[in-house]
């Protein structure tokens, strides 16, 4: 029977590469990787000669399949890698996992390094629960939206960002969370390795003042349980019509019931669906 192996690699120190992790690279018939030219280093290191094939985000739909078949075909395990950390993880091989397992195929993880569970670890935040984000949104206005909803859902997350826009990121931080405290790890393992601490203030007051600061990959933690919480709005779980109804029974005319709903974040055209119903009540016409 087949197997596919998860494979974490280094994020950054080659010592942090598992025995175990170099025999099962060694000893499967393919290795599918992010990039063959990075992972092909880390082999030529550890003098593995197992056949890489590529599996990025650009093809890995395509290609998991592929990979899957070879490996039903020609009876061989195979590994998983990324350029640094744990497959699957804010990186590609998700769709090979899933293709591999609903193929029959047992997926094991040959567990290693990982830039979260570093960045964590290092942070000093006491958090038993946090969201994992990834990378956050690009856009300006999707960036603050979710900066927003992690702050008043979660006790914490932790996100990846690049060293070309961590100030940007850090400004965004500083708008919509000021109340949270950050741990902001660089380099995690490399030489250079560095953690600051503080608020968002401080943190952007460090990078601007370090002209090193866009080098090397970020992973930030932040600690949102001093975030103020908004009070949740109560939910009128009547039908539009019926919320109508009763601001007309208060006293509003039509437009203004049609309005109100609107207000509270009723869609447009169902409030103006549910206006003409009414008004078709009213006027007898249903």
């Amino acid at each position: 029977m087949s197997t596919l192996y998860v494979v974490a690699t280094p994020i950054g120190n080659l010592s942090d590469m598992s025995p175990h992790a170099v025999e099962t690279l060694k000893n499967v018939g393919l290795i599918a990787a992010e990039d063959t030219r990075v992972t092909m280093k880390l082999t030529a290191h550890f003098d593995i000669h197992t056949p890489l094939v590529s599996c990025h985000q650009h093809n890995e739909k395509d290609k998991s399949q592929q990979i899957v078949d070879r490996m039903l075909r020609d009876n061989i395990d195979a590994a998983l890698v990324t350029d640094a950390g744990t497959p699957a993880i804010s990186d590609p091989g998700t769709y090979l996992v899933k293709c591999a397992a609903e193929n029959g195929i047992p997926v094991i993880a040959v567990a290693g390094p990982s830039a979260m569970a570093a960045a964590m670890s290092v942070s000093g935040f006491d958090l038993t629960e946090f969201a994992f984000c990834g990378f956050l949104p690009r856009e300006k206005k999707d960036l603050e939206e979710k900066l927003r909803d992690l702050g008043q859902r979660y006790p914490g997350a932790i996100v990846h960002e690049s060293p070309y826009r961590i100030k940007e990121l850090m400004a965004a931080v500083c708008r919509v969370l000021p109340d949270a405290q950050i741990s902001l790890s660089c380099d995690l393992t490399k030489l250079h390795e560095l953690t600051i601490r503080g608020t968002p203030h401080e943190i952007l007051a460090n990078l601007e003042a370090n002209e090193k600061a866009e080098k090397g990959e970020y992973c930030m933690v932040m600690d949102l349980r001093k975030v103020p919480r908004e009070e949740p709005r109560e939910v009128n779980t009547a039908s539009p019509e019926a919320q109508i109804l009763e601001c007309m029974l208060n006293g509003m005319d039509l437009r203004d019931a049609r309005a109100s709903l609107m207000e509270q974040g009723i869609k447009k055209n169902v409030a103006y669906a549910a206006a003409i119903k009414v008004k078709n009540w009213l006027e007898g016409d249903e």
